[in-house]
């Protein structure tokens, strides 16, 4: 029998217990020791034996750029707040030259397949024609010309012509005739293994559209051309989920902005924006610090106001892989969006502006004359100012949309009717009898001539002995009698002014033009002629003499004077403000990104005045007013809410007395002017057939409903 009181067989089974457990979990660690170390093993393996290559490669080809990022473009307002220009996202298709490696070709050739069939054009500068037979696009695909530093005419190659520089264009010697377009082409397919020569292969439609990719690629790969290409723009979800099905390598969508337009008006003002050209352009951006792939204003207001508009670009740190996708990305610098651009324009009187030359244009298109032939004007301007130079409508007709304007350029720069030239400020007319309120100020405060004086009008002004040197009045055979200054602006006396011209001097003449901005340049942001007022150094410049008979067509608006309807307008603005001559702007004021301050205002001082008699401005004036009080004038402007000056012209174009330009003038309210402007029609009659267009801009400006209200559009936010 055991002892109870024994406790060693108790203790013998408690370590028995203990060293099961010890032995369970020294068998559960090593389970566990084992699984992980296997888990490590399988790593390993995948890591470097399955993977190991394409970690590897990864590794070794793995890139990392920092890049220059464009910041989101300002927007472009007019005066009340209108947006006429913003942005919109749009998806553009790059390509990767590297990216595609040895199976480009195929690549390019099924990217192309799916533009054709989805009929999205793409970019292709090549200039050679798309189909047979094979020609140059241009006359001189081989060389251009530039302008040096000192304005001299150089003879420079093109990217095409560049090619000779490469080893695979040898060929392309200078001392060698230049090869024809389908030579070019042959060669072109042949190094970029399109066809082989050898075999007597000749490239195809299809080959000749791949050669163009491949060209603006290559030319980018091989330091021709630092801008970077983009494939195509704006493509829809069908084009993209297209590309991405066919999982293109070397192919991006990249989102980007474009320019999108809230109105259809004011193309010549509000310009267009483009990639940078390589070049002095280049060279100009790039001291600016712009990506090389920026949008940059190309005209108007978009190239004018181009650095508040673009913002500062940001610098981003971009990690490849081997097959070009980012890996990573961090922003070294964030971009800055570009300052929002306020216009002194009033778009509703810009609108308005653009519709009454346009429905004048097809009225004339109808117009038969005396010899029963058509008489269709070749073209008309307008422009508007206020009375410190801010520009408040500047048209053009015929003119253009600007939505449209990249696929229909070529149309538009062959039309013979010029619709790409501004004509309010790039167009040149003589003045005519608009000319003659300053006359009248130069003849009056040189003392001249006084408001009492009068001369008489006989029809013939006979001071020169010469018949040949006595010009006739506008109303020959007929007479104005006896006239005063104001009676002579209402009546245009060309007799008065022949007299008083003469008598005040060329040199007067010149110096008072000068001061009231003609033959000057107004100094507005967008490109425009500085004209010429006549003189014996104009004629100088023409190699043409200069006699003293002269000096009265210059009186009257003719000989060699030649102004812009923008300089026309803020003349008579000029005057009938005092004399305070400004610069002619388009800038308002630049708000900040977010609208929430404006970080700049355009201050209007006047460059200079002109010293007028307060007595000699009131007969001027009172003339200009008598003349909108006369029947053909006052059917137009007695129906508005305001008095009006006004000032007709009919300007000899030629030497033929048929061929004319009608040139109108007037302001508004006749006691406190507020607005000036200027009408211009080539080929047109008298200026008076302009008085219902002015009549319908001036109603439009002093609209009671308010001009604001009259073009505003559904939802449209006003700030």
């Amino acid at each position: 029998m055991n002892n109870p009181f024994d406790h060693t067989h108790i203790q013998e089974e408690k370590a028995e217990r203990e060293a099961r457990r010890l032995k369970l979990r020294s068998n559960l660690l090593i389970t566990v020791f084992c699984a992980v170390l296997a888990g490590f093993v399988a790593v390993l393996y995948q890591a470097q034996i399955v993977q190991g290559a394409s970690y590897r490669s990864n590794s070794v080809v793995r890139i990392v750029q920092s890049e220059q990022v464009n910041s989101v473009r300002g927007e472009i307002l007019d005066r009340y707040g209108r947006v006429l220009v913003t942005n919109e996202v749009s998806y553009n298709v790059t390509l990767d030259y590297a990216a595609m490696g040895s199976a480009r070709n195929d690549i390019l050739s099924r990217l192309l397949a799916i533009c054709r069939e989805e009929g999205v054009e793409w970019t292709d500068s090549l200039p050679v024609s798309r189909t047979a037979p094979w020609i140059f696009t241009t006359d001189a695909p081989y060389s251009y010309q530039t302008k040096n530093d000192d304005g001299e005419l150089e003879n420079r190659s093109t990217l095409l012509g560049r090619l000779a520089a490469l080893p695979q264009y040898k060929w392309l010697e200078k001392d060698k005739p230049e090869p024809s377009a389908g030579e070019l082409l042959t060669a072109m397919c042949n190094t970029f293994g399109l066809i082989d020569a050898k075999k007597g292969e000749v490239p195809t439609q299809l080959d000749r559209e791949l050669a163009g990719v491949l060209y603006e690629l290559y030319l980018r790969n091989n330091g021709l051309n630092n801008n970077g290409y983009i494939f195509t723009r704006g493509v829809d979800i069908t084009f993209i989920s297209r590309v991405k099905e066919n999982n293109l390598d070397g192919v991006r969508i990249e989102t980007a902005t474009a320019r999108k337009y809230g109105t259809s008006y004011a193309a010549h003002v509000l310009g267009h924006t483009g990639a940078i050209d390589p070049g002095d352009e280049w060279d100009h951006y790039k001291e600016l610090d712009y990506p090389m792939n920026a949008t940059v204003g190309k005209e108007g207001v978009e190239l004018a106001f181009e650095e508040r508009l673009h913002g500062v670009s940001g610098t981003r740190r971009i990690e490849k892989d081997q097959d070009g996708n980012v890996v990573s990305q961090e922003w070294g610098k964030a971009p800055e969006p570009g300052d929002n651009v306020v216009l002194t324009l009033d778009m509703a009187l810009q609108a308005t502006a653009e519709d009454l030359l346009a429905q004048y244009a097809a009225r004339q298109e109808r117009e038969v004359g005396e010899d029963g032939e058509l008489k269709p004007v070749k073209g008309l301007a307008a422009a508007v100012v206020d009375m410190s130079g801010g520009v408040l409508a500047l048209a053009s007709y015929p003119t253009y949309d600007l939505p449209t304007f990249r696929e229909n350029y070529g149309e538009l720069q062959a039309d013979e009717s010029r619709p790409l030239m501004n004509r309010a400020t790039m167009g040149l007319y003589a003045p005519g009898s608009t000319f003659k309120p300053l006359t009248a100020i130069a003849a009056l405060d040189s003392g001249t001539i006084t408001t009492r004086e009068k001369i008489e009008c006989t029809g013939i002004y006979r001071y020169y002995s010469d018949p040949a040197s006595q010009p006739a009045c506008w109303i020959n055979p007929g007479r104005h009698g006896m006239e005063n200054v104001t009676q002579a602006i209402k009546d245009s006396c060309n007799i008065f002014f022949f007299d008083a011209g003469r008598r005040t001097g060329i040199k007067t003449l010149q110096a008072y033009a000068a001061k009231f901005g003609l033959g000057e340049y107004t100094g507005v942001e967008i490109p425009e002629y500085k004209g010429r007022m006549a003189s014996p150094e104009t004629n100088a410049a023409f190699d043409l003499p200069w006699f003293e008979g002269e000096t009265m067509n210059a009186a009257i608006g003719q000989g060699n004077s030649a102004f812009t309807p923008l300089q026309l307008a803020n003349y008579i603005a000029t005057l009938v403000n005092g004399g305070n001559h400004y610069q002619c702007h388009l800038l308002k004021e630049f708000k900040s990104s977010d609208y929430s301050q404006v970080t700049e205002t355009y201050q209007a001082d006047p460059l200079h005045t002109v010293d007028i008699q307060p007595e000699h401005l009131a007969a001027v004036k009172q003339g200009m007013y008598d003349l909108s009080k006369t029947y053909t004038m006052a059917r137009w402007f007695d129906p508005l809410p305001v008095e009006v000056g006004c000032k007709t012209g009919t300007a000899e174009t030629s030497a033929k007395a048929a061929s004319t330009n009608a040139v109108f003038v007037c302001f508004a309210p006749y006691d406190d002017p507020q607005v000036a402007l200027c009408l211009v029609a080539e080929g047109g009659d008298a200026g008076g057939s302009l008085a219902e267009l002015a009549a319908g801009i001036l109603a439009q400006y002093f609209s009671t409903d308010g001009s604001l209200s009259t073009f505003a559009g559904e939802n449209t936010l006003l700030r």
